[in-house]
């Protein structure tokens, strides 16, 4: 039992090597892109919702902030696709790995912090010690501040991983009571049935949300820095 319910959060290999690089590298294939003066609907709808995305996460920054537009709503979109195909049967998903999620949290963050040392490292350093501090603290609040500055990387990639992760167990663990109650009671079938529908509905809410969340706290830490 514990062995199929964690066996989709094993990284896949073919042939003995590892699959994750092409899964990985799957997801930017299903964006559609257009040779035409003239788009069609959905890559109207596409521009429309990265303008959107782009233009509600880059109000805050300044003209050096703007610069990582393109990195950022390339990560969401990024995420977005890869937590929705994970949501497909007999799929992984490469955000459910501690490992890539802290390969994706780490080089923002550090591009992030070394910019804010780079151009305001007065500011930066503010950040260690608030104003008022009693003397007595401040190697505490230092020593505190510092701490939750390293965290910060880790604490984008456990979020995200954790999310994803619970919510494809809850998925698999009442697919599973579905499945076994179908051939014992008919009616309770049905509502865990609708549950589980319910529950897919709110994944897809959830995958695009966390998407979000960690573009949106990797730009805040941009704003923080800039």
């Amino acid at each position: 039992m514990n062995e199929n319910l964690f066996a989709s959060f094993i990284a896949p290999t073919i042939l003995g090597l590892p699959a994750a690089v092409l899964i990985i590298l799957f997801p930017p294939l299903l964006i559609p892109t257009s040779k035409y003066l003239i788009n069609n609907r959905l890559i109207t709808t596409q521009q429309w919702l990265i303008k959107l995305t782009s233009k509600q996460m880059m109000a805050m920054h300044n003209t050096k902030g703007r610069t990582w537009s393109l990195m950022l709503v390339s990560l969401i979109i990024f995420i977005a696709t890869t937590n929705l195909l994970g949501l497909l049967p007999h799929s992984f998903t490469p955000t459910t790995q501690l490992s890539m999620n802290l390969a994706m949290a780490i080089p923002l963050w550090a591009g992030a912090v070394i910019m804010g040392f780079r151009s305001k490292i007065k500011n930066a350093l503010a950040h260690f010690l608030p104003q008022g501090t009693p003397t007595p603290l401040i190697p505490m609040l230092v020593i505190i501040e510092t701490i939750s500055l390293l965290l910060q990387p880790m604490a984008l990639a456990v979020r995200l991983t954790a999310n994803i992760t619970a919510g494809h167990l809850l998925m698999h663990l009442i697919g599973s009571a579905t499945l076994a109650m179908s051939t014992i009671n008919l009616p309770s079938t049905l509502i865990i049935f609708t549950i589980l529908i319910l529950l897919t509905i709110l994944e897809i809410a959830v995958a695009l949300i966390q998407a979000y969340v960690f573009t949106l706290l990797v730009s805040l830490y941009l704003h923080d820095n800039t």
